[in-house]
């Protein structure tokens, strides 16, 4: 069967000379909920950038659904939603402009592009703010417009890089149960984050990044009956300090 994302051998250096991500492979089935882990500059957003056409692998592989997402970028994009963690929007734009013009981008036509943007924004809470300026909203609301439109073209592939920082604990768990609800249907799900709660809840297979490189892979249960639990595979993955790793095991 085709892998939903299937990575190979991935490098990514940039023109400073950084290397932001080393021959980094990794498999993410169809109907997986994927948690992508790692400490800040680790080379989660630059894979996820390689993924979707916003950098340039430097040498490797990458494939979306079968489908090579450098030699044929569109069609790769067309299966992938993307929610980032910057705010990349027209600020002046409204909510429903947001999310209809990224309708527009991938080609729905007029009725289906009005009927998504529509059931997007109810879905999410954002009727009374529909006609809002992005940058009148509340930093949760902010994020709630963003996954909407992720999701507008209906994805296989739904990429969330900290879809939940800086979000109330109220909208966190709504989130968490809509997500829930998208992966029981079978979009497939490629989760960051630091709040390994939010890791622990949702996904069922775990892989940590560090330095550029996979470090530790596999089943969500593999990091769970370890001593410590995810936070002490985390933080040993890492390299964090001794006494840190003890500390998350005691």
């Amino acid at each position: 069967m085709t892998a939903a994302v299937r990575i190979s051998h991935l490098n990514k250096t940039y023109r400073t000379g950084t290397v932001a991500v080393s021959d980094l492979s990794l498999t993410i089935e169809k109907g997986d909920f994927f948690g992508f882990l790692g400490p800040n500059g680790a080379g989660k957003s630059t894979t996820i950038h390689c993924m979707t056409g916003i950098a340039k692998p430097t040498s490797g592989t990458i494939d979306i659904f079968g489908i090579d997402a450098v030699k044929d970028y569109r069609e790769a994009r067309r299966r992938v939603g993307l929610s980032p963690q910057e705010y990349n929007v027209d600020t002046f734009a409204t909510v429903t402009q947001i999310v209809e013009w990224m309708a527009g981008y991938f080609g729905l036509h007029k009725a289906e592009r009005k009927a998504r943007t529509e059931m997007l924004i109810d879905r999410f809470g954002l009727r009374p703010h529909a006609k809002k300026q992005f940058r009148e909203l509340s930093g949760g609301l902010k994020r709630r417009v963003i996954l909407a439109r992720a999701l507008v073209h209906d994805p296989e592939l739904l990429i969330l890089d900290e879809p939940t920082a800086g979000v109330d604990v109220e909208l966190r768990r709504d989130l968490w149960r809509y997500l829930q609800e998208l992966n029981r249907e079978g979009k497939t799900i490629l989760l960051t984050s630091h709040y390994l709660e939010e890791v622990e809840r949702l996904c069922r297979t775990i892989g940590i990044i560090a330095g550029g490189k996979i470090v530790k892979l596999g089943p969500k249960a593999d990091f769970l009956s370890t001593v410590g639990g995810l936070e002490a595979c985390y933080l040993t993955a890492t390299g964090a300090e001794p006494d840190h790793i003890e500390g998350a095991a005691a």
